[in-house]
């Protein structure tokens, strides 16, 4: 019970929840793109963190998804102003 508690307090990114989905292991994503480990924290933790195009690419190819399917996922919610 205390650590779905504690699990609810967490912050996380569109990104974090993906890893989550995924199963994924921030240490590996790093040993396969070469984003450190802290990088990739604050990409999964904070919303201010802004992810370039180039880790978005590295990131989709290492949890096996394509590129575009995970900038859908990231950023999908956008729409053009009228």
């Amino acid at each position: 019970m205390y650590f779905w508690k504690a699990f609810k307090k967490l912050k996380m990114t569109k990104i974090g929840s993906l890893f989550l989905k995924k199963s994924v292991k921030k240490a590996d994503i790093s040993r396969k793109t070469g984003i450190s480990s802290s990088r990739l924290s604050l990409l999964s933790r904070e919303e201010s963190t802004k992810l370039t195009a180039r880790e978005a690419f590295l990131i989709a190819l290492a949890i096996d998804i394509s590129p575009a399917d995970f900038l859908e996922e990231l950023y999908g919610h956008l729409k053009l102003n009228k």
